[in-house]
């Protein structure tokens, strides 16, 4: 078939030989993994609040699709073309941030979220990504043209994003993008001085959310010392380890979750710890962890400036959110209404990751050659003495 043909010049031709399948079958896993396990989390949420046993999972599924098609499409953007939609995403997104103050709905003392046809839309998950892409199309313009400050326009974004975040507040999400910018400044190799300026900002940032948000210290606290407060969560989901054991009670047998509060968004590791037990949890970080060792080895044989930082901000972005949710789920960080990318039940993190893996795989695309007949001659004449 000329589909599956190296020659095969068309749009769909050339993206099937070219994007990293490896990569391709990596974010399958992930997406089937969710599925099992917000099967199994949501309906004792569901019933717990009043709705339909799978309420829940009939909503992640209407979300997961869209979320799967853009992630395809955008994995087929050239880079330009895939800076281009980044733009229209963070003007778009940052646009709608300053509207949440106004017709925003507040859910558990956070103003982060617009109502529109029946879903709930958190614009800053879809701005998380999309700076990532514009700060590092800046970023490397100024490699190229010394006399364009695109290091100074990127910090300018950060800062109107960072600004937006800390009013809703979102202090979670805040500190994961000051880390997707700090990674850009080191990969673009800026003076070591910057980094350190990053360095003290979230660190002042720390600081300030603690004396000037009463739940961000109140976590803190909770964390440092059990005994300043209600451990609820954390201590449930430690329970969903221990019940699981080695092999797991099986998907949709677990019993803790009953009892454990967004078991299918913040909590779900917990419950796969509970149902699908240590082994094949363990399997699922593997997937996370082969996935950023795999994005990361392709940044090393790239020599294109942008996909190196464009990419390389996404990623820190993937392993970081991984990171904290695991952290929080296993009490080695202070807890946080974080998702699992891909695993969760969610709605706009669903888009969101969907747009971050699918520019990652674009990102990270092999580039066709001019032909295996004319490769394969170049070689002969170049061997001949």
């Amino acid at each position: 078939m000329k589909l599956l043909s190296r020659t095969d010049r068309s749009l769909i031709g050339q993206w099937l030989w070219t994007v990293d399948k490896g990569m391709l079958f990596l974010i399958g896993g992930l997406i089937l993994y969710g599925l099992v396990l917000v099967a199994g989390a949501s309906p004792s949420v569901a019933l717990r609040i009043g709705l339909t046993e799978n309420h829940f999972l009939i909503r992640h599924v209407i979300v997961l699709v869209p979320a799967i098609i853009l992630m395809t499409i955008v994995s087929m953007l050239t880079p330009r073309n895939l800076w281009r939609l980044s733009t229209l995403i963070f003007l778009g997104g940052i646009f709608a941030m300053l509207l949440v103050p106004f017709i925003g709905m507040d859910i558990k003392g956070a103003q982060r979220w617009i109502h529109l046809f029946g879903f709930s839309l958190q614009p800053s998950e879809m701005v998380k990504p999309a700076f990532a892409v514009v700060a590092a199309w800046l970023m490397a313009r100024q490699k190229e043209r010394s006399d364009f400050a695109g290091d100074f326009y990127a910090a300018g974004l950060y800062a109107i994003f960072v600004a937006l975040l800390l009013m809703q507040p979102d202090f979670g999400m805040t500190m994961v993008v000051t880390c997707i910018f700090a990674v850009q400044i080191f990969l673009a190799g800026l003076r070591f001085r910057y980094l350190v300026i990053v360095f003290l900002a979230g660190l002042g940032l720390l600081i300030s959310a603690y004396y000037g948000f009463d739940h961000v210290q109140s976590r803190i606290d909770r964390f440092l010392n059990p005994e300043a407060g209600s451990t609820y969560q954390v201590d449930k989901s430690m329970e969903s380890f221990r019940n699981g054991g080695v092999f797991g009670t099986g998907p949709g047998q677990g019993s803790v979750k009953l009892n454990l509060p967004d078991a299918h968004a913040d909590f779900i590791f917990a419950v796969s710890g509970e149902e699908l037990g240590f082994v094949l949890t363990i399997i699922l970080a593997g997937l996370f962890l082969f996935i950023l060792l795999r994005g990361f080895n392709h940044l090393m044989e790239s020599e294109d400036m942008f996909s190196i930082l464009a990419c390389g901000g996404l990623l820190a972005m993937i392993g970081l959110q991984a990171l904290v949710h695991m952290g929080s789920s296993l009490h080695l960080l202070p807890a946080k209404g974080m998702t699992l990318p891909f695993i969760s039940y969610g709605g706009t993190s669903l888009l969101s990751i969907g747009f971050t893996f699918g520019a990652v795989l674009s990102l990270t695309r092999h580039k066709m050659r001019s032909g295996i007949v004319k490769n394969k001659r170049h070689k002969r004449i170049k061997s001949r003495p």
